[in-house]
Formats: C-alpha cells, structure tokens, sequence
C-alpha cells in the first residue's frame, strides 16, 4: 500500500466531504470587485475587467510540493483541503477543451506569486495562476477561507464569470481530482452568445 501522506498528486480515499456552508451564497450573480491581482506570467489581472468571454477561476487553498510536509498534521482532516495539485492538473490537462469553449482559466490563491511561479514551472501550466497574498480580493469579495498554520487560505471553489458578474459556481467543490471535468460539461451545455 503507498502512503499518500505527503505525495500532492495522490488523494487519500477517506478524505472528508466539504458541505456547503453558504459562505458562497452571494456570490452567484454579483460584480467582482475591480482589484488587479498579480500573475504568475508577470500581469496584473483584474478579474471585472475581463469582457467578450467566459472567466474560469478556481479558488483553492494552497498546493504543495513533492516531499514536503503538509502546513499542519491534520492538513487531511480539513474538509476540502487537501487536493490542490491534482485540481490545478485537471485544468491543466483539459485547458484547451476550455479554451475551445470560449474560456479563460486562472488559477487563484493567497500564496505568494513567487511560490506559485515554481508550480506553473513544475506542473506545466499553460494559464497564469493569481496571487490574493495580501488578501484584498478575498475581503472585499467575502471569498470563503479559513485558517491553518497562521495563514489564511481560500475554500476551495470555482467561479465562471462573464463580463465582470459571476454566471455559476461551484461551492463546496469535491473530489478535486475530477473537477475540470464538470466545469467543462456545464460549458458545453450553454448556449453559444456573441
């Protein structure tokens, strides 16, 4: 049997279930605030800003790294933490299926730009993954969060937004590993728009 403890790309089988908490509840419909985040592949992106199509953006908590410890012991026991990596692959390894149907895909975190610029480089990642380290994005949006290890991090959750509102989200979002799969099938099923 392998130990998934400390192995980002593995899920352990006993994972707790998130439930949903509400804590997204209003931000189905509402206009993301006008904050330009800083980018892995050196732009600053204001996610409102974004006009003529469709704004894949998945909030996850923090990834790690092969070999490296989890922030605290209980990293598993948090409902929704652990996954982070296999996500980011999802949508890596389905990003020009999203492309093709007319979105764009960032990444989103409170770690730093710098640590995220590793795992873009590691992973291969053909979109930008967007920094929240100062965490004005997250305040002034009421993004659902938690605290582990001193730091604060993002439940993990996806929003599509077009044209600066949110269109659809998924909150709480479980398993991990498959998720780019039900956000592609929900961008096949809608309509096409101008």
């Amino acid at each position: 049997m392998s130990d998934t403890r400390h192995d980002p790309m593995q899920l352990p089988a006993d994972l707790p279930v998130p439930v949903d908490d509400g804590a997204a509840n209003h931000l189905l419909g509402s206009r993301v605030p006008e904050i330009a985040l800083s980018a892995t592949d050196g732009r600053r992106v204001s996610l409102g800003s974004i006009r003529g199509r469709r704004v894949v953006v998945y909030a996850y908590p923090r990834t790690g790294r092969p070999g490296e410890a989890p922030l605290v012991d209980d990293w598993d026991l948090i409902p929704g933490a652990r996954g982070c990596t296999p996500e980011t692959c999802g949508f890596r390894d389905h990003h020009a299926e999203l492309s093709a149907a007319g979105a764009e895909v960032f990444g989103l975190s409170t770690q730093d730009t710098a640590y995220q610029q590793e795992l873009v480089s590691r992973l291969k990642l053909p979109y930008a993954i967007l920094s929240d380290s100062d965490l004005a994005l997250t305040r002034a949006w009421g993004l659902p969060h938690f605290e582990a290890g001193g730091q604060t991090l993002l439940r993990r959750l996806t929003l599509v937004i077009r044209d600066g509102v949110v269109e659809h989200l998924w909150y709480p979002v479980f398993p991990p590993d498959s998720h780019a799969d039900q956000v592609l099938a929900w961008l096949h099923a809608q309509p096409v728009r101008a």
